[in-house]
């Protein structure tokens, strides 16, 4: 599971990085150490022009890629009520194609989600005063200090209470796809986000991709080059926020 990340790069750095051309945003979110569900994220997608971007619209034409500002928590265009987004965080990458939830934004909605890295809890043999194992934050992120590029999906939900002139009346929410973590990391969670490397973004992001050439980009790259260490247990409360939160801290290799 992904449940935590870090994303402090500037609108203009992440434009760069995912050769973006029409950013669509408001005002740029600050710099987040604690990026948790439900949270406002940068998203980057290829979208055809729409005169409103509304729902529903047919309009023709080649995909753009944007940079936007999305709700972390997917919110299926069939919800009756917004709330289920907070248990939409995740996909499993394996039945992503296949779950309600999630297989029509599949089929036409990619993303992306940039991240510094992200965030997993290991179980350690200590036990706290409750009796159960403590649990230690790592972070894991590139060695190189380059950009995770986390595969995710999106959709947008049509609010039936609002207006049709309601600027909250379309909410525009995301997941993120999860994989079988690597060897270098599995040891800390058996899980962890489905990165997208630089050759394969165009293909992800098109909504014009072939469906059956789908499945090929489920194939996880070699999600190699990434580093983990402990960090902070300041992370698991939300309101903690700062570089702080994302800088190693010693630990004892004989609780892993």
């Amino acid at each position: 599971m992904c449940g935590r990340y870090a994303s402090s790069r500037s609108p203009d750095d992440l434009a760069e990085e995912f050769e973006v051309v029409d950013p669509r945003l408001d005002q740029p979110l600050p710099p987040d150490y604690n990026v948790a569900p439900t949270k406002e994220v940068y998203a980057v997608l290829d979208r055809v022009p729409k005169p409103d971007d509304e729902e529903g619209s047919t309009t023709n034409g080649e995909p753009v890629r944007q940079l936007r500002v999305l709700r972390w928590g997917l919110v299926p265009f069939w919800a009756k009520d917004p709330s289920i987004g907070s248990r939409m965080i995740n996909a499993r990458m394996e039945t992503v194609a296949e779950k309600p939830a999630f297989r029509r934004a599949f089929s036409s909605r990619r993303c992306l989600l940039p991240a510094d890295g992200y965030f997993e809890w290991y179980e350690t043999r200590q036990k706290g005063k409750s009796g159960k194992p403590l649990k230690q934050p790592f972070f894991i992120k590139p060695k190189d200090g380059s950009v995770l590029a986390m595969a995710g999906l999106y959709e947008i939900w049509k609010d039936p209470t609002c207006a049709d002139d309601d600027p909250e009346k379309f909410r525009w929410t995301c997941t993120v796809l999860t994989t079988e973590a690597t060897d270098e990391v599995g040891r800390i969670h058996d899980r962890m986000p489905l990165l997208v490397t630089p050759d394969r973004r165009t293909a992800w992001l098109d909504p014009q991709t072939p469906k059956d050439q789908l499945p090929d980009l489920l194939l996880p790259a070699q999600q190699g080059g990434l580093e983990a260490f402990p960090v902070s247990t300041a992370v698991g409360n939300v309101r903690n926020n700062g570089p702080e939160l994302v800088e190693p801290i010693p630990f004892e290799e004989s609780l892993l």
